[in-house]
Formats: C-alpha cells, structure tokens, sequence
C-alpha cells in the first residue's frame, strides 16, 4: 500500500523563525529553551512539521490496515493553552518519571504543560530519551 498523505507534513520552514514569531512572550521563551533542549537531548536537527510543531528525527510506521506513512519521533509545539510536548509512542511505564516531572497534564503522546518553570527538565529529558530509545528500536527511523 502507497504512504499515506499526512496532514502534518516536514516543510522547509525555520524553527528558529517560527519561535521569533509566537506572540506570547512566556511560551516564546519556553519555544526557545526547548528548541536547544531538544536538539541537545537528541542531536538532531529541529524541523517543521506543518505550520506550528517542531519535530526531531522521523519514523516510519504501518498501520494493520497497511496504511504506510511517517512522522517525527519527538518534538513540541508552543500553543496557545500550553506547550505541547510529544513523546512518541506515548506512556508505556512512565509513572515514576511523570511523579517527578512536575504540574502536566498527558494525553496520547503528549505532554501538556503551561510553563517549562513548573517541571524539571532534567526528569524531561528522561522521558524524551526514553521515548526516542523505544522508536529506534521499534521503527524504521531516521535523523531528517
């Protein structure tokens, strides 16, 4: 079956450019501590992936309908309501890491949290490196 056509797409647009343009001081600041942070964390190289998330490294994936497509393996995305953090493929066994993150809320692979003051980013790190480590080992991956 052909890849499919995701709506979140790699572009050649700037991070560093899209950060600069967040109109909300505290989470353009934030945008610019987790842009180091991720790229330090990973040793990849930030990219845009639509219009407002920032991602690092991409997998490959097929679905059991076949379905093929591909997508970063980590990254974040300076919202409006929070920062949205992704940790790919989600919270397996993370209890313990998330008790000592800090105020956050989770989703499916998503970490929501309103202000980098508010957890600790060493425990962070933990948790992205955690995630990259499962996909390298469970996904066809790549740095770009």
């Amino acid at each position: 079956m052909a890849k499919a056509k995701m709506k979140t797409q790699q572009n050649n647009a700037s991070p560093h450019q899209f950060i600069k343009s967040v109109e909300h001081s505290g989470r353009r600041d934030d945008g610019q501590t987790l842009l180091d942070f991720f790229s330090r964390v990973t040793g990849w190289e930030a990219r845009m992936w639509g219009e407002t998330i920032i991602g690092y490294g991409r997998y490959e994936y097929t679905y059991e309908s076949g379905r093929e497509g591909e997508f970063f393996i980590t990254g974040f995305s300076p919202r409006k309501t929070a920062m949205s953090i992704y940790i790919m493929p989600g919270y397996r066994d993370l209890t313990e890491k998330l008790a000592r993150l800090g105020k956050h809320k989770t989703g499916k692979s998503c970490l929501y949290v309103n202000k980098l003051s508010d957890i600790e980013l060493p425990v962070l790190e933990e948790i992205v490196l955690d995630g990259v480590e499962y996909m390298k080992h469970h996904y066809k991956w790549s740095a770009i």
